[in-house]
Parts: structure tokens; C-alpha cells; sequence
């Protein structure tokens, strides 16, 4: 299998789950597509540095998280003052889904990014600790105490707006 076939394949692969990611991350659909784009073209460039493909979906969205960190250097982000917003400009907001779910998409993007980023890449991207730890560059102990936290902070908000969803998700 040649070079861009072997990447085509990866991208295939982890494109949806990158996309999911950046939208967590940014919130905005048009940069997290942008991000996405960004990822895979530093991956093509990068691709001979990948040694193990079992690894390709952290290794990407490693390379995510850095494009993203890179936007915050290049440009300064206007700032939108979020008491005005309407709950028609969310761009995260399903009108299909039970109600329960959009409130734990809302308690969950209340949480500091912090916590939010390993608890998203945990429970949506089924990464075990010790990849997340890898992928945040922090110490498997610190995931683990981050992600404690989260749920604290998830089921405090979650129990505050009287959602009995919480109990189905612990």
C-alpha cells in the first residue's frame, strides 16, 4: 500500500471523530473544519513519523489540539458577550435529540476546558487515561483527577437543573 493510500485510509478513519473533537474544542463548525483540514495536512506531512498505526487517531488529534493552540497565537478572537446570545445561536444545539441529552451537552460546555477536554475525549472518543495523559501531556494522575472532577462538577450542575439523566450516565 503505497503513501496516500495508507493515509487516505487513516484520515477516513478518525476524519469524524476529529471533526466531533475541534467542535467540542471551538464550538464553531466552519473552524473546526478548518482545524480538521489543518490536522490532516500537518499529518500528511508528518506521516513518516508515525510508527504505529494502532496510534493514528491520538496521533491526530494530538496535531489537533496543537493547530488549535497555534489559532489562539496567530489571531485574538473577538469577543461575544454570551448573556446576549439566544439559545438559536448555540451551534451545538440538536433539536432532535431527548431533552436530557441537550442538557448534558449544556452542563458539559459549562465545564472549565480544563476538565471538559479529557471528559470529552474519554466518554466521546473512548480514550483510556493513559492516552489522554499522552495526548494533554499531563500525568496519568492528573487525568484521572480531572476527569474526577468533571463528573463532580457535571453531576452538581446536572442535579442543580433537576435532570435525572445523570443516573443512566454514572
Amino acid at each position: 500500500m503505497g503513501k496516500e493510500q495508507r493515509f487516505a485510509a487513516l484520515a477516513e478513519a478518525v476524519t469524524p471523530d476529529l471533526y466531533r473533537y475541534a467542535l467540542w474544542l471551538t464550538r464553531d463548525p466552519t473552524v473546526s473544519q478548518d482545524l480538521v483540514q489543518e490536522a490532516l495536512l500537518r499529518g500528511w506531512k508528518a506521516l513518516d513519523s508515525l510508527r504505529d498505526e494502532g496510534s493514528a487517531k491520538r496521533w491526530l488529534i494530538t496535531i489537533l489540539r496543537r493547530e488549535n493552540a497555534r489559532r489562539f497565537e496567530r489571531i485574538r478572537p473577538e469577543e461575544v458577550d454570551i448573556d446576549a446570545l439566544g439559545d438559536s445561536d448555540h451551534h451545538l444545539a440538536r433539536h432532535d435529540e431527548a431533552p436530557e441529552i441537550g442538557d448534558v451537552r449544556q452542563a458539559i460546555d459549562q465545564l472549565e476546558s480544563e476538565y471538559r477536554e479529557p471528559l470529552v475525549m474519554q466518554v466521546l472518543m473512548g480514550f483510556s487515561t493513559k492516552e489522554i495523559a499522552e495526548v494533554m501531556d499531563l500525568t496519568q494522575g492528573a487525568v484521572l483527577t480531572r476527569l474526577f472532577r468533571a463528573r463532580k462538577q457535571l453531576r452538581v450542575l446536572l442535579e442543580s437543573d433537576g435532570v435525572d439523566a445523570w443516573t443512566e450516565m454514572a
